[in-house]
């Protein structure tokens, strides 16, 4: 069985952001989530090994196998929505939605506003993660939460706005008020990302929309 490693993606480290200060990312990049790339890493390797993770003692009550497997999506997903989150940060925000984002979001969602609120009561609402996401059955675009990273995600969602909220990623700055760090993270968004994102996802769906008949 080859072994899948990650490498951590330190161009995505943002800086000098608007009401996130450079100390608080630092832990967060550096700790968080370069421990998830770790972690995902050190996963593969002893999935890797066959005597380790005995396939003929798979048991989902308990075994070996399992448990690597359930950690493997924890890692996996924890390396994902980082980079996700990070990814779409810059100092003082970039452009604005596009024409295409915006129509979208009007139909689906009732409007920017609309979906700016949508997003911050998800984001106070989950425990670890606040998105938008263009579902790959339905079409459309959805806002939802995880409490953790791969615990109530739906399948199919194409992540666009990713916001980390678990405490790691505001506490430096805002102890345990989490509404403040929300509103930084919406002033910080980088448009420019965003939509490329909501073009491919667009793209996803035009090619899988008969996946289900």
């Amino acid at each position: 069985m080859a072994v899948h490693k990650l490498q951590p993606k330190d161009y995505l480290k943002p800086q000098n952001l608007e009401g996130i200060s450079n100390e608080q990312i630092e832990p967060h990049f550096e700790a968080h989530y370069k421990g998830y790339v770790n972690k995902y890493n050190e996963t593969q390797e002893k999935l890797a090994d066959q005597n380790f993770a005995d396939r003929s003692k798979a048991n989902q009550n308990y075994s070996e196998y399992r448990e690597l497997k359930v950690e493997e999506t924890f890692n996996y997903m924890g390396v994902v929505l980082h980079e996700l989150h990070f990814g779409m940060l810059t100092s003082g925000g970039k452009g604005e939605p596009s024409e295409a984002l915006k129509k979208k979001i009007e139909e689906d969602l009732g409007g920017l506003d609309a979906c700016t609120n949508e997003l911050k009561a998800a984001a106070i609402a989950f425990r670890g993660w606040a998105i938008l996401g263009l579902d790959i059955f339905s079409g459309r675009l959805v806002v939802n939460g995880l409490d953790a990273h791969n615990v109530y995600n739906l399948t199919g969602l194409i992540p666009i706005i990713v916001i980390d909220t678990y405490e790691h990623a505001y506490y430096v700055d805002y102890k345990n008020k989490r509404p403040p760090y929300v509103d930084a993270v919406l002033k910080n968004i980088n448009w420019d990302v965003v939509n490329e994102r909501f073009e491919k996802a667009m793209k996803a769906y035009e090619a899988l929309k008969d996946f289900i008949k």
